[in-house]
């Protein structure tokens, strides 16, 4: 009895991360303390923190889409053209470009919690030199180079947030919560985007708007002292490992590389083709949050209509998501890449649908079509995250690597379709026909490079096969 009270009460410290290392501690009896066959362990505080990142990826998300619905709008008060409103949604994207070489090595020098507190310093920035950037005195450059820097420290924010996501599941979550530790703070940015649109429209004025904006990016502040660093004992061999960094990624592909765990051919080229896809179809998504009152108003839909359409589509994908994301975890743990092959295709066909589904009156037949873009897109959105983790073993890295390149297609395919928007003369006048055909074209020839992709699993494979032989080993208490 007194070793079972030893083994309650020592229940927060740490324990060895190997068999051997276990044994090594008790060698002076012929079997080995209960307290030793604990190598990993899960803590009840890591639900606190994944609130608290949830809560501020929402909100440093939703200043990226904030002035597509009103785009109209803004440029009437302010006097911007269309393609200066643009730009607003343009430079968050934009960040993510040099994101993808800073954030993993912040990560290894800072860590994940002073990381979190760099990202809400910038989104305490963005909130007021957004907000000072509405004075009627300025002029009209000036009012926008203090909403372009402002949002520029809004992007900030929202990559970190977002790079975090698989390295904090990895950290804190053990095998049965890894994949929804990862949807939880996914979604987040998606839904702060849908309630970016909704809210946006909905708040008279663009200046009264963005004031609004600032308010809510300061009440989420407090979160910052939910999120812990690290747990003193890790929850799973892989979280166990030596962390691997962006530069061992392009070792691996340049072929440089000495680490015992490097990427193998076949892992490089299904971590491509993830990379690629993801990477269109997000930047798919992303414009139609910040082109939703241009796509759709010079078919007489409102502002209104507009963002109702693009919150349809992110809202009904978190369902979704919320939905299959334990499913991965504890059901359909092997099916990751099957579901991609699943999903993709039927994506691509939607998107493609657009060529004729947008037009007048036509409003009972794009919600749903929205809908279940929306569905299979975010649905897809962790199982991406963590097919670039299964495939590279660097959470971090792979993330950014990731969320960067689909910015990167966000900013190519927006310029794009903006390029592509009709005059003023067409019928309608104004409207982005074109932009529909392009945007379907590549997302179709997407869909193709799906058809060789594999995307073996060796991560959980060897998790699953260490937590097996610790359960086979460890004594009876």
């Amino acid at each position: 009895m007194a070793g079972s009270h030893e083994f309650k009460k020592d229940k927060e410290a740490e324990f060895p991360t190997t068999v051997t290392e276990s044994r090594s501690l008790d060698s002076g009896s012929n079997e080995p303390s209960p307290d030793s066959f604990q190598p990993y362990k899960l803590y009840k505080r890591r639900f606190a923190g994944l609130f608290g990142l949830f809560v501020l990826n929402v909100v440093a998300a939703m200043g990226w889409p904030w002035f597509g619905p009103i785009a109209n709008n803004t440029s009437a008060e302010f006097g911007f053209s269309l393609d200066e409103v643009n730009w607003l949604g343009n430079i968050v994207c934009c960040v993510y470009i040099p994101a993808i070489v800073l954030i993993p090595w912040m990560v290894s020098t800072c860590g994940v919690q002073r990381c979190c507190y760099i990202a809400g310093l910038s989104l305490l920035f963005s909130a007021w030199i957004r907000y000072a950037g509405t004075a009627h005195s300025l002029s009209t450059s000036g009012a926008y180079a203090l909403l372009i820097i402002g949002q520029f420290f809004s992007a900030v924010a929202q990559s970190i947030y977002q790079v975090l996501a698989p390295k904090y599941s990895e950290s804190w979550f053990g095998l049965k919560g890894r994949t929804t530790a990862t949807m939880v703070v996914g979604i987040a940015n998606p839904i702060g985007g849908a309630l970016g649109q909704l809210i946006s429209p909905l708040s008279g004025t663009t200046r009264h708007s963005i004031l609004i904006l600032g308010i809510i990016s300061t009440a989420a502040l407090p979160c910052l002292l939910l999120i812990g660093d690290k747990p003193p004992t890790p929850p799973t061999h892989a979280a166990a490992q030596q962390r691997r960094s962006l530069n061992s990624i392009f070792n691996d592909f340049f072929g440089s590389s000495k680490d015992e765990d490097s990427m193998t051919t076949r892992e490089k080229f299904d971590f491509v083709i993830v990379v690629l896809v993801f990477g269109f179809f997000m930047a798919a998504a992303n414009t139609f949050s910040l082109l939703s009152a241009q796509y759709l108003e010079p078919y007489g839909y409102s502002d209104d209509t507009s963002g109702l359409m693009g919150a349809a589509l992110l809202l009904a994908g978190i369902v979704a998501a919320i939905v299959t994301a334990p499913l991965f975890d504890r059901v359909f743990t092997r099916h990751l890449a099957v579901t991609a092959k699943i999903l993709v295709p039927v994506m691509g066909g939607l998107w493609l649908s657009l060529i004729w589904v947008v037009r007048p009156n036509e409003s009972g037949g794009l919600f749903p079509v929205f809908a279940v873009i929306g569905a299979c897109s975010i649905t897809l959105l962790p199982i991406a995250l963590e097919l670039g983790v299964e495939l590279t073993r660097a959470a971090d890295a792979s993330s950014a690597l990731l969320w960067g390149t689909g910015n990167l297609f966000t900013v190519m395919f927006v310029l794009s379709e903006s390029a592509l928007r009709a005059g003023p003369e067409a019928s309608p006048p104004l409207n982005m026909h074109k932009a529909f055909i392009l945007q379907a074209a590549i997302l179709c020839a997407a869909v193709m490079l799906l058809v060789p992709f594999k995307g073996e699993q060796k991560r959980r494979a060897q998790d699953e096969i260490i937590m097996a032989q610790r359960v086979e080993e460890a004594p009876t208490v």
